[in-house]
């Protein structure tokens, strides 16, 4: 179970459910949106409300996250919807028969714990972080076992009373082939990059967020020969732009909208300019990509960047001209920050989380 098509959370549910069929090709797996099996017209409604303080108030979001006070006030609401949620769930799991619930996402993990308490259930329940920095929102007595995505993560969560036999540290899960290696050459030539220059990578996310396009435009000023690919996600007003752009640039620039092979693009990739959203981070690491990290939304993405940036994998950008500063220090003068990072990166990565969740659910 996950919340929200389009998103880090329903990518790591697809990356384990490619992993359970791996092991065992004729397994029966329900892969569901919680939120829109549930509540449909809530999670438009909360899904509407989350992208405009987002995009205008921000450090509203900031006081919201993983704030003691805000859980506690919230607690009556969210047994309340738990409580209105049970016929619906009822009728899934006797329907289903599920021999094991594996949750991408705090609110429906929350959701299956509290129905296992009301119905006195026996039915393993597994949580799966998919951010660098756990928060309280994930904490039931119902849940069976914890995947944390670093030992920091599991610290944590120990802190606040989980036993550590119920954590298991696999880090985030991702699909099954950013663990392949290819030609870089061969790469270069199907995905029409030249192979001899560095080539910078930058993704606002699957919504395309954050000030891509004046990215784009600073790197391009940049003197110094490097290529450019552009992840738009689902955001086609950006697309559109950036293509008519492209025409007028001195350097390479490819446009992409939502693609389906990011492991490839990063494995050609010199560098990435991101949003760091859980998923797309243990992607580049898997990648032993290096990071440069700007206008991470504040609470999750904000915790993400504050512990990439104490593992040496990544760089914060604090402004746009702080972008042109930072590539150019990497490609001209200091290389060997880059091979460190890269270093970092190999050292610190998980990309076997997907299959060793798998693994965990078949034989817990």
């Amino acid at each position: 179970m996950y919340i929200t098509l389009n998103s880090g959370h329903h990518r790591a549910s697809c990356a384990i459910e490619n992993a359970l069929k791996r092991i065992s090709p004729n397994i029966e797996i329900l892969n569901i949106n919680a939120f829109g099996y549930t509540n449909p017209i809530l999670e438009k409604i909360i899904n509407r409300t989350y992208m405009t303080v987002i995009h205008n108030k921000p450090e509203v979001w900031e006081y919201l996250y993983d704030n003691p006070k805000v859980l506690k006030s919230v607690q009556g609401m969210r047994d309340a919807i738990h409580r209105f949620n049970s016929k619906k769930l009822k009728m899934l799991v006797e329907d289903f028969s599920p021999d094991a619930v594996v949750c991408t996402q705090a609110f429906p993990c929350g959701m299956i714990a509290d129905y296992k308490r009301n119905y006195n259930l026996d039915l393993p329940l597994i949580g799966v972080l998919t951010d660098h920095a756990p928060h309280a929102y994930w904490i039931f007595s119902k849940v069976d076992y914890y995947v944390m995505p670093s030992e920091a993560s599991k610290e944590s969560f120990i802190k606040n009373g989980i036993s550590p036999s119920k954590i298991k540290v696999f880090g985030v899960p991702i699909d099954l082939k950013f663990n392949m290696k290819h030609d870089r050459n061969e790469l270069c030539d199907k995905l029409g990059f030249d192979s001899k220059k560095p080539t910078v990578l930058i993704m606002g996310g699957s919504q395309g967020l954050g000030p891509v396009e004046n990215i784009v435009s600073i790197l391009e000023g940049i003197d110094i020969d490097f290529q450019l690919a552009v992840i738009c996600g689902i955001n086609k007003k950006l697309e559109g732009i950036l293509t008519k752009h492209a025409r007028k640039y001195k350097k390479k620039l490819v446009v992409l909208g939502h693609v389906d092979n990011v492991d490839e693009l990063m494995e050609i990739s010199s560098l990435v300019i991101t949003k760091p959203g859980g998923l797309t981070t243990a992607e580049a690491l898997a990648k032993d990509l290096p990071m440069i990290i700007v206008r991470p939304i504040p609470g999750q993405e904000q915790k993400n960047t504050e512990f990439l940036l104490s593992q040496g994998v990544a760089l914060r950008a604090q402004d746009h001209e702080d972008i042109a500063v930072l590539v150019k220090e990497l490609f001209l003068n200091n290389n060997n920050k880059l091979m460190e990072m890269r270093a970092r990166a190999a050292e610190f990565k998980k990309p076997n989380a997907a299959m060793d969740i798998a693994e965990l659910v078949l034989n817990r």
